[in-house]
């Protein structure tokens, strides 16, 4: 994927092939399935406490490496491949007081630049989905973890096998070319990466659990994310283009499209 410059107009991001991603870092957003809920179980289940140094892989606006920072009280390095996203996660830790607790960089999944068994954890937050070579992504996941860490994603997930065709295209075409696998096919995943004690909860996506997105945002946050929002429908014929596009949802669509939670550990020494 490409990286994002320091800032693009709307008229340039929209020009792209696929600008979702891009149009996400514009906006200053950053979600996933089960919001602050599924972030937090996910904290449990890789037994993160204020002694555990955390990675964030695609850590996005960067609520999450300041959710740990503030509320956990540990160390976090976040990374994602768009340098905007970056910057907002640069801005979110600075105005939660917790930089000192949190560093970012700008790093590619496939490829983090960091030692062999740095981090005490890995969490992974709607980011393998999109990610082509998803057992190349794993692996490096698992290579970064410390022996006896814990690798923790959160996915696009089919609740139903041998999902229809039309809605397979639907959400790749909506969501930035997402390819979810069954929890069956992210389990395979996790263990052909050399990882154990897998757990894995699936979930339907339900409003109560989906509410919790606004939690992980500050009224700053919210207020840019809706002024950006409605400037571009009421400004740019191409960004309601866009938006036309992917309505309606076919029919079925949260049937058989969910989320899950799944949480491994690396072979201790």
């Amino acid at each position: 994927m490409e990286r994002l410059r320091a800032e693009m107009s709307p008229e340039e991001i929209l020009a792209l092939e696929d600008p979702y991603f891009e149009l996400q870092a514009y906006v200053g957003t950053t979600k996933h399935m089960g919001g602050l809920q599924a972030t937090k179980e996910m904290i449990e289940l890789c037994h993160i406490d204020e002694d555990s140094y955390v990675l964030d892989v695609g850590c996005g606006a960067g609520a999450t490496p300041a959710h740990l920072a503030k509320q956990v009280g540990c160390r976090v390095v976040g990374v994602d491949i768009r340098e905007q996203m970056i910057a907002l996660a640069a801005e979110r830790a600075r105005r939660d007081g917790v930089i000192d607790r949190v560093e970012l960089q700008v790093a590619d999944a496939q490829d983090l630049p960091f030692e062999d068994g740095s981090f005490d954890a890995v969490m992974v937050e709607s980011v393998t989905s999109f990610i082509e070579d998803k057992p190349r992504a794993l692996k490096e996941y698992v290579r970064v973890a410390k022996p006896g860490g814990h690798v923790g994603l959160n996915e696009d997930t089919w609740l139903k096998e041998a999902p229809p065709a039309e809605l397979v295209a639907y959400a790749a075409h909506t969501w930035g070319g997402t390819t979810p696998e069954t929890a069956g096919g992210w389990k395979d995943l996790l263990e052909a990466a050399g990882l154990q004690r897998i757990t894995a909860k699936t979930y339907e996506l339900k409003a109560g659990r989906e509410s919790s997105q606004v939690q992980r945002y500050h009224f700053a946050d919210m207020w840019r994310m809706s002024l950006r929002s409605a400037r571009l429908y009421l400004t740019s014929a191409a960004f309601r283009r866009y938006m036309k596009a992917r309505m309606p949802m076919p029919k079925g669509l949260w049937q058989y499209l969910g989320y899950g939670i799944y949480v491994g550990a690396k072979a201790g020494p």
